[in-house]
């Protein structure tokens, strides 16, 4: 079996961040699949007839307090709130930090009738639906899967809070699974004995503000080629690896890393504003 992906077009214009489809799909007439990265860890997905947000972060660059800690935003969203169009459902992988859900991504929730995250941002967040690991639920004709993920080492609930990933599985449709701010490949070993992964959007850069030394808050360049390793041939999209002053490492350094261990065909590096469309697998 093979992985491509290809860009559907330029630079998106609103109309096209809106309104543009892609024909990609495991089989003839299967409902489009498209993938658009506005920055960090916001990605819009084309997926079921359905159209999907992950983590909205819609700030300009700036100092954003978490807790004890501040982030330093250094790039804003390559397409905004008003040209993002219309959105079914977003999948928040937490609420407790700025990175992922920010002043803007929380205005935008406002006006998606379907949230899903994790059980501790149900409790804090009005019309938000909490998964635990492995529940599921269906919008339309996708199921949603939410799967663990751990934001540190292990035991870093304590001080990083509960986070979630999430698989999309539709008849017709590719499995993509969007790992929110994950640090464990164990988890992703676990994720991938149960699901047949297509498109893995893995949420990279080796976040690290020093909480736990040098364990990083996210896969860096060394774990997210063991992931990717673990998810087999799925085409391996990395996010949230760039625009914030806590990343440790660059995509550059991650694209060496998975063409020294014979991976570089896997991976493919999306660039913000540019649609992309995974081909089917063969």
């Amino acid at each position: 079996m093979t992985n491509t992906i290809a860009a559907t077009g330029s630079q998106s214009t609103p109309s096209q961040s809106a309104d543009s489809q892609s024909t990609a799909s495991r089989s003839e007439g299967a409902a489009p699949f498209e993938i658009l990265h506005i920055g960090g860890p916001t990605v819009r997905l084309r997926y079921g007839n359905l159209t999907w947000l992950t983590d909205p972060t819609f700030d300009e660059p700036g100092d954003y307090p978490a807790g004890p800690i501040t982030l330093h935003k250094l790039t804003g969203p390559a397409v905004s709130a008003a040209e993002i169009g219309t959105v079914d459902a977003v999948l928040l992988s937490h609420d407790q930090h700025p990175d992922n859900l920010d002043r803007s991504g929380r205005e935008f929730l406002a006006g998606v009738e379907r949230v899903l995250s994790t059980p501790d941002a149900a409790a804090r967040m009005e019309g938000v639906q909490g998964l635990a690991n492995w529940e599921e639920v269906r919008i339309g004709e996708v199921t949603v899967t939410g799967v663990p993920a751990l934001h540190g080492p292990e035991g870093a609930e304590a001080l990083s809070g509960v986070v979630t990933g999430f698989v999309l599985q539709g008849a017709g449709l590719p499995t993509v699974y969007v790992s929110g701010d994950n640090a464990s490949v164990d988890l992703v070993t676990e994720i991938a004995a149960r699901f047949d992964i297509d498109v893995a959007i893995l949420f990279v850069g080796a976040a690290n503000v020093d909480r736990f030394g040098d364990s990083d808050l996210t896969l860096n360049g060394r774990s997210a080629v063991k992931a990717a390793a673990a998810l087999g041939n799925a085409t391996i999209v990395p996010v949230h690896g760039e625009g914030w002053a806590h990343f440790s490492e660059t995509l550059d350094y991650l694209t060496r890393n998975f063409g020294y261990a014979g991976r570089a065909d896997q991976l493919v590096v999306p660039t913000p504003g540019v649609a992309l469309s995974p081909a089917a697998r063969i």
